[in-house]
């Protein structure tokens, strides 16, 4: 194998798209495109022209609106129908017409799919293999070929799904990419199918992985180490059913493992931004535990682990998180003590030892507080201000306190709670109000009718995701609800916690820890300083 030549093939625009819920616009085709460019793959996939009406216009923009770096732009689509002429089958022309200098050819490799699914003969279907890309090739295109069903056609009849491979390669094919379509081959069986696949017929291979057994990625690894040299992959795993291999996972075990560079030299480093750049526009969550790019894919919250963490990060790492573009992370939790609590402080950009009595006064509050319900490992926020509070003591900023608050439920509708708040900033009375369709989303709005005048740290602050938990006898005594509340500003999000009688009481809490650490200064200084000015009178 030549890893220089290396292959490393993106199909999250046509495969990617047949997961559930999943449809792009082609504004939105064109911006993922731009971004995995961005990443560096080699080839990029956008679809089915001819087939589906958008995907045609993709590539039709794609002339004039996409000016890839890196990557190659393939059109995917079918061999010619069984008895038709290549040179005037309606797909073949499309996918001339789609004019991009790469085509990837989907064909049967597994005799009972020929027979019973294109309803044809065998030698028919080799027949159909190599016209097409004969007819592709001869126009000036790059083919591959996908041999569909590959792996459960070659148990059943090797002979016929060999065939297959070498029609495709002596009609001119780059590669014979060898589909796990059913997902359901383990790697054991990929490693051996590709190495005989390879030995009998020499032709240079590629893969092709669905994660319907959940080993994807493995599978796809144990092909290239048996020789593959071309590797598909989406964004995310995106795809049908369970989806398909993850390319940020294939793209950072063959460069880190593997040593095979298949991606531009430090385009690593840019993975996970790219990776969260996908979700945004796809609108797909990004999973928060996917290995390499996920937030908590670096992120440690045992007491054992952050001891070691603290002495050489490497002990509990199986790779530096800076090298695919993430970083690492503690969170504080009862499961810690005082290295989670010094580590988390780090993070935060306070210098603490861990033998310090304001860390062993923060561990020690941390678990009596998670012991009566709250939970800090998603509320980063609600920490530091625990953390502040146990280091500057009754020094601590203190930019406005709360004399009341009410909450009043109307009816239905985007506006039938009604919220109120009476605060004091610098001896000043002030009052807030709100209406939303819930409670919380009320009371937000009350806060920011109080404060925004006076903070302009406060006006970016949105609530953007909430979480009830109810909680048992064990977990907070007279408390019965934890409520873990996100919020964003600018470019950073931040959680907070509160645990109330209620779901309104906890999230309330949840509240001023969120618009409290909004408002803390870095570096302290006097809260008046904040001001944008002071009210001379109630409001």
């Amino acid at each position: 194998m030549t890893i220089q030549r290396f292959q490393l093939y993106d199909t999250t625009l046509r495969d990617g798209t047949q997961k559930k819920g999943l449809t792009l616009t082609v504004d939105e085709k064109l911006a993922v495109a731009r971004s995995l460019d961005g990443l560096g793959v080699g080839y990029l996939e956008g679809g089915w022209p001819g087939a589906v009406p958008r995907d045609t216009e993709f590539f039709r923009r794609a002339r004039t609106e996409l000016d890839l770096r890196h990557a190659r732009l393939a059109a995917f689509g079918a061999t010619r129908r069984p008895g038709a002429t290549v040179s005037v089958d309606p797909q073949v022309r499309a996918l001339l017409e789609a004019d991009t200098p790469v085509v990837t050819l989907v064909a049967k490799a597994d005799r009972r799919h020929v027979e019973r699914a294109l309803r044809t003969t065998l030698a028919e279907n080799l027949a159909m293999i190599g016209s097409t890309v004969r007819h592709l090739v001869h126009a000036g295109r790059q083919v591959f070929v996908d041999a569909e069903h590959y792996f459960e056609g070659y148990r059943a009849a090797p002979g016929y799904a060999l065939e297959t491979v070498r029609a495709a390669a002596e009609a001119g094919a780059d590669a014979v990419v060898l589909c796990d379509t059913n997902g359901g081959t383990l790697p054991d069986e990929v490693r051996a199918t590709v190495a005989a696949t390879l030995g009998a017929t020499g032709v240079r291979l590629g893969i092709h992985c669905h994660d319907d057994s959940g080993c994807a990625v493995a599978a796809t690894l144990a092909a290239v180490d048996a020789g593959a040299v071309h590797a598909q992959g989406t964004a995310h795993g995106y795809g049908e059913r369970c989806g398909n291999a993850d390319l940020f996972s294939i793209a950072a075990n063959l460069v880190l493992k593997r040593g095979i560079p298949c991606l531009p030299p430090g385009a690593l480093g840019d993975m996970a931004r790219i990776a969260r750049e996908v979700a945004v526009i796809t609108r797909v969550p990004e999973r928060s535990s996917a290995p390499y790019v996920g937030e908590d894919a670096f992120t440690h919250k045992a007491g054992l682990h952050a001891s070691a963490l603290r002495v050489d990060p490497g002990l509990y790492q199986h790779t530096d998180p800076a090298g695919v573009g993430n970083r690492m992370r503690t969170v504080v939790s009862d499961l810690g003590g005082r290295s989670s609590v010094a580590l988390k402080a780090a993070e935060l950009g306070y210098a603490m030892e861990a033998g310090s009595e304001p860390v062993a006064r923060t561990a020690a509050r941390v678990k009596a507080l998670e012991a009566a319900g709250h939970s800090f490992d998603s509320a980063d926020a609600s920490f530091e201000l625990l953390l502040r509070a146990e280091l500057y003591g009754d020094a601590v900023e203190t930019h406005f306190t709360i004399d009341s608050w009410h909450v009043t439920v109307r009816g239905g509708g985007p506006t039938g709670t009604e919220a109120g708040v009476r605060l004091r900033v610098r001896d000043v009375s002030l009052s807030g109000t709100g209406r939303a369709g819930a409670p919380l989303h009320a009371l937000d709005r009350a806060l920011h009718d109080a404060l925004d005048p006076f903070f302009p740290a406060f006006r970016t602050v949105v609530l953007v995701g909430e979480r009830e938990r109810p909680l048992g006898p064990d977990d907070g005594g007279d408390t019965s609800c934890q409520v873990l509340l996100t919020h964003r500003a600018d470019d950073r999000e931040w959680g907070t916690v509160g645990v109330g009688g209620n779901a309104v009481a906890a999230g309330w809490h949840a509240l001023l820890d969120m618009a409290r650490h909004a408002l803390l200064d870095r570096p302290r200084a006097r809260a008046a300083d904040r001001l944008l000015a002071v009210p001379s009178a109630e409001r």
